[in-house]
């Protein structure tokens, strides 16, 4: 089954066009040159005093980066139908998607990896995952499980996390780039309930390297042993459906030694 956004849009093409401009910091000069089209024209759409085409809106939503979901706003605004479709993951349509996921989750292990959508809810992991989740409250993991809650959260991962400073500035400042990114509402309001979560540990504004650091690393004490591990993000390289753009799959490696023995026993 294939769901459209059905997003009304109340706001002129024009003014959040402009906001989208404004958000990236591009000049309308340099968006009209990425765009090939002349400042005039962009200022005109901007103004309200020009009507875009469907092929313009794509086009400066493209050369703005907008993710697909605001695209379709854009769209609406602009009095055209969405273009961008969005598929529930279980979808026939979405087989190959789901086994390409499955795949890369089952070959990670003994290591764990996660798969969430836009709004940090966990769409789907691994075994190994559980050596994460096994540390936290039952009511944490009533679905739709929100992986930043559940780390964060004070009857969560946090009170094993042996960083957690260092940890939630990292997750911090990933979720800050996103609001901003997105101007999601839901992101927004997640990322206040974060900054409500005590922390005991410093928390630094900027992540500086201490000596020999090459990557924020995730101290975990799982059972009486302390586990070190890194991550990788990994999205979908050509996506044209909503769901696919906003899937992200986390892949957490062993830092040590000791690391990779524990897990793989």
């Amino acid at each position: 089954m294939i769901v459209t956004t059905t997003v009304t849009a109340s706001r002129p093409v024009g003014e959040l066009l402009r906001e989208w401009r404004d958000r990236r910091r591009i000049s309308q000069l340099d968006l009209a040159l990425s765009a090939e089209i002349s400042t005039r024209h962009l200022s005109f759409v901007e103004t309200g005093r020009s009507k875009p085409s469907r092929d313009m809106v794509l086009r400066l939503g493209e050369h703005l980066e907008v993710p697909l979901r605001e695209r379709n706003q854009l769209l609406l605004a602009a009095g055209y139908a969405p273009a961008y479709a969005e598929s529930g993951l279980g979808a026939p349509e979405m087989a190959a998607v789901r086994k390409a996921v499955r795949q890369l989750l089952t070959s990670h292990e003994p290591y764990p990896a996660a798969v969430v959508d836009r709004w940090w809810n966990l769409v789907d992991a691994n075994e190994s995952v559980l050596i994460m989740t096994d540390l936290v409250s039952p009511a944490l993991m009533t679905p739709p499980v929100n992986v930043l809650k559940l780390t964060l959260h004070p009857e969560g991962m946090a009170p094993h996390v042996l960083n957690l400073g260092e940890w939630r500035a990292h997750l911090i400042g990933r979720l800050r780039r996103q609001v901003a990114q997105t101007a999601d509402p839901v992101l927004t309001e997640l990322l206040e309930e974060l900054l409500t979560y005590p922390c005991a540990d410093p928390v630094p504004e900027v992540e500086v390297p201490g000596p020999g650091d090459i990557f924020v690393p995730l101290r975990l004490r799982h059972e009486g042993v302390d586990l070190t591990f890194f991550s990788t993000v990994s999205t979908f390289g050509t996506p044209l459906d909503i769901t696919v753009a906003e899937l992200v799959i986390e892949s957490f490696f062993p830092a040590d030694t000791a690391t990779a023995e524990y897990l793989r026993t």
